[in-house]
């Protein structure tokens, strides 16, 4: 019998991709599915980017690039963050990754080990507690609570640094909760990590360009004090609708940022060239789409929101970011995953129950109001009417 080492059998996985294979399996059988469950736009990716890439193909970039990604890429990415964030920031230290995902793989990596301890929200993007647990580094979860906003507590989370402490993983605007934590609140974690200089942070701000109701993105970019241990994970998966292009960069200190590269070459050689020239485009081109995509997404939240609490037994806090709702539903009497499990497959409605993003996350169910407004209200109408005719799980 084969013997892989132990951290195999602690790895978990994103069940998300599970909903979306029954969903897909549910559909191929005649039935009427709305998915609610997958976080990724419903729009295409806008036609100047498609049109880079076929552009960089029959140019003839066919072959490897950099590991750390083309030079004209990584200084729009630089350019993108200046006018962004307001910092300058050094080409050299950006990396060119294929998706989102790979950094946390590559930070996680970097400091986790039996002994040391990673915190990271919970609930979470549920893969940075599965690769926390697959380096045998001690998982502490910082917890994201509804009553505020889901929005991080700086206090709370500085009571759970110890001198074992070797990670710490901050996300807003948030997956799954979609809370954006305000700038005094990051300002005062800010100032209590002083206290704390050997923690790397990890801040994943992927769905930084999507905010609503005037609320503030602060990137932890902006604070020079942490900037020498800070690892910025962004991308165009989300911003640019461009999920199957597998297409994310970061952003390391000059003291990890060999390390980084030398692990993209152990790991993919480089990212494919096509998709680094439509990245560029996405960049540098018009960004019009960008901001009618987020207009859009404000007004099916606002549907989605209204929807849910007239629900008899659903309240939900309205997000600020992201395309994510995550409604209470302690009172309708359903487990999350027993609901979640009984939409999907008797009333043909994909969410995700509150526990694949974590131990705090019963209670809740995940939607994501990355589709169409008909379809929304769709789904609305058929979880309203399983839960009126169903008794909770």
């Amino acid at each position: 019998m084969l013997k892989t080492i132990a951290g195999f059998d602690r790895i978990g996985e994103e069940n998300a991709f599970a909903v979306l294979a029954r969903a897909t399996e549910l559909a191929g059988q005649g039935r009427d599915i709305i998915n609610l469950g997958i976080g990724q736009p419903d729009f295409k990716t806008p036609e100047h980017i498609v049109e880079a890439a076929v552009k960089a193909l029959r140019d003839g970039h066919h072959g490897y690039t950099p590991a750390n990604g083309i030079a004209p890429l990584r200084e729009a990415v630089s350019a993108d963050l200046l006018k962004r964030h307001g910092v300058a920031t050094d080409p050299g230290n950006v990396l060119v990754v294929p998706g989102g995902k790979v950094t946390m793989f590559m930070a996680i990596l970097m400091f986790g080990e039996p002994g040391a301890e990673i915190l990271y929200p919970d609930p979470g993007f549920p893969i940075y507690r599965s690769m926390i647990e697959f380096t045998g580094a001690r998982p502490v979860p910082v917890p994201i609570r509804e009553e505020n906003d889901f929005a991080f507590s700086a206090e709370e989370t500085l009571s759970l640094i110890t001198d074992r402490t070797r990670l710490l993983i901050l996300n807003s605007p948030a997956n799954p909760t979609g809370g954006v934590t305000p700038r005094a609140e990051i300002e005062k974690l800010v100032a209590g990590l002083d206290r704390h200089p050997d923690v790397a942070i990890l801040s994943d701000e992927i769905y930084s360009q999507m905010t609503y109701d005037g609320a503030e993105h602060v990137s932890l970019l902006t604070f020079e004090a942490i900037r020498d241990r800070l690892i910025l994970l962004d991308g165009w998966s989300k911003t640019y609708a461009m999920t199957g292009w597998r297409m994310g960069f970061s952003l390391w200190p000059d003291q990890l940022m060999d390390k980084a590269r030398k692990l993209a070459v152990n790991a993919w050689s480089c990212v494919n060239a096509p998709a680094q020239f439509g990245a560029l485009a996405a960049l540098t081109g018009p960004q019009t789409a960008v901001g009618d995509m987020v207009r859009e997404f404000d007004a099916r939240r606002k549907v989605t929101v209204d929807g849910l609490n007239a629900i008899e037994g659903v309240t939900c806090r309205t997000p600020l970011g992201a395309f994510y709702a995550y409604p209470n539903i302690k009172n309708t009497g359903w487990k999350a995953k027993e609901l979640a499990s009984a939409l999907l497959e008797q009333a043909g409605v994909a969410v995700i129950g509150g526990p694949d993003f974590g131990i705090l996350g019963e209670g809740y169910i995940r939607l994501s109001y990355a589709n169409s407004t008909e379809n929304i209200i769709k789904a609305l109408a058929r979880i309203e009417n399983l839960l009126e005719n169903n008794q909770g799980a």
